[in-house]
């Protein structure tokens, strides 16, 4: 590999020389050879919106000549319109607690850039400079939060909410497909008094649509940033009108109504909204975990479980057993929630400890876990209700065999006969393997009312 030498404030860096980065991205690739991981390709894209916004404002401000923004606008451009450059981040995600190393990332590959289409060389740093001009106006400080609502805002309203909504209607599908049908009810893992089985799928429904609307409140606190507060929040080094244009030109840019954030210091020293849509991505996560334990449990079997539902055959489940098939969207969406909750007990102690004074330090872990989260869980729940709702059946046949023998209908007949003797009459049908009726036409015991009308399933949900 052939490099060039660049100079910074520590001396001579090696950067390879086809490379758009400069001085500090090698710095911080040589320093911080951590994970591996790197910062998603929604989060480049929306630094690179903001960049964009924060030139145009700087434009306006007749801060830069003419010729410098239109190659740096160009610059830009090719990132977030023709996806270019992307493989020129490789910053490791484990950096500084404030994302300076992916801000001047971003700052040294836009002024390399921007210099080339001027015909001039990489690495000179000009005639554009990565933090006099590109930089200009800002600090890591604000533009690294400004940039982690904007890419939660990107992902929520493209993916994770399509995906809540995919999933809502298949579930409603489900329930127009399922009406009439009744189930035995289960509490503690036994048998219980009898539900319609759309109930149950109505429950994930509503748990689901609630949490969209959660989350579309939530996109309203995203919508303020702290760009212009720089540093600590105070504005240092920042022209009065340059924090108003920047959301002016943002919003035109991402079709998202950008605010100033009244208070810039709390964004750049805490990230409590971002801890808030992390509760609520739990929360979504919590109520997949649900739906897809509830239905690979009401799918067990086929011969030796609850065997309610008949689950989609989508791949073989054992390289051992043939034949056999697993509930694996249940198995993959549970795993996901999983990471999802683990990923919030992340973010909660990135908040709690990365929070010290004048600047949360965790910045990058934070952001990092919250897009995975969002990421994780929107494909995941489309892919539970491509690959299992879609095409889930209902075991009529053994549902109905189940129902004929269920013990808990004496339920029914407590108002009627009381407590205790219904208990006793459950007790010996249990012991004899015999049904309810049986054991009351047996025992001649007498019942006020029509006792086929009073034991049926159907008359007992509402």
């Amino acid at each position: 590999m052939e490099f060039r030498t660049e100079k910074d404030v520590l001396g001579e860096v090696k950067v390879p020389v086809d490379a758009y980065w400069g001085a500090n991205t090698q710095r911080a690739i040589e320093n911080f050879n951590i994970s591996g991981k790197r910062f998603p390709t929604v989060f480049i894209l929306s630094l690179a919106e903001l960049k964009k916004a924060c030139v145009q404002a700087n434009r306006e401000l007749k801060l830069i000549k003419e010729g410098d923004y239109e190659a740096i606008l160009a610059a830009i451009d090719e990132i977030i319109l023709e996806k270019k450059l992307l493989d020129q981040f490789p910053v490791d995600v484990f950096q500084s607690g404030s994302g300076t190393q992916t801000n001047m990332n971003m700052n040294e590959v836009l002024a390399n850039r921007a210099n080339e289409i001027l015909g001039h060389l990489l690495g000179k740093k000009y005639p554009v400079h990565p933090n006099d001009h590109i930089n200009m106006g800002q600090s890591s400080n604000d533009v690294i939060p400004s940039a982690m609502h904007i890419s939660t805002i990107h992902l929520l309203k493209e993916k994770l909410i399509p995906a809540l909504d995919t999933i809502t209607s298949f579930l409603g599908k489900k329930i127009r497909e399922f009406e009439g049908i009744i189930k035995v009810g289960r509490t503690h893992l036994q048998d219980a008094v009898p539900i319609p089985l759309v109930m149950e799928f109505d429950v994930y429904r509503t748990q689901l649509q609630r949490a969209k609307a959660e989350i579309k409140r939530v996109l309203n606190d995203l919508s303020y940033i702290p760009i212009g507060g720089t540093a600590v929040g105070t504005g240092l080094n920042t022209h009065g009108e340059f924090a108003s244009l920047v959301v002016a030109n943002l919003t035109k840019i991402t079709e998202v109504a950008f605010k100033i954030k009244s208070t810039k210091a709390e964004d750049i020293a805490s990230h409590n909204t971002l801890v808030q849509v992390s509760s609520r991505l739990r929360s979504i996560a919590l109520s997949a975990f649900k739906m897809a334990n509830d239905i690979r449990w009401m799918g067990s079997g086929p011969r030796a479980g609850l065997s309610e539902l008949i689950l989609p055959q989508n791949e073989p489940g054992s390289s051992i057993m043939p034949g056999k098939i697993n509930p694996t969207q249940s198995e993959m969406l549970i795993q996901v929630a999983i990471q999802v909750i683990g990923n919030d007990a992340t973010i909660t102690q990135a908040e709690a400890h990365g929070s010290i004074l004048d600047l949360n330090v965790c910045k990058p872990l934070m952001i990092y876990n919250l897009l995975e989260s969002i990421e994780l869980l929107s494909n995941g729940i489309t892919s539970f209700a491509e690959n299992c709702l879609s095409d889930l059946k209902v075991n009529e046949k053994h549902i109905n065999s189940q129902l004929d023998s269920l013990l808990m209908t004496i339920t029914r007949l407590t108002p009627i006969i009381g407590y205790d003797k219904c208990a006793q009459i459950a007790q010996k049908a249990y012991r004899e393997g015999k049904t309810i009726k049986e054991v009351i036409l047996e025992e001649k015991i007498k019942i006020k009312g029509n006792l086929d009308e009073l034991l049926d399933p159907k008359n007992m949900v509402g």
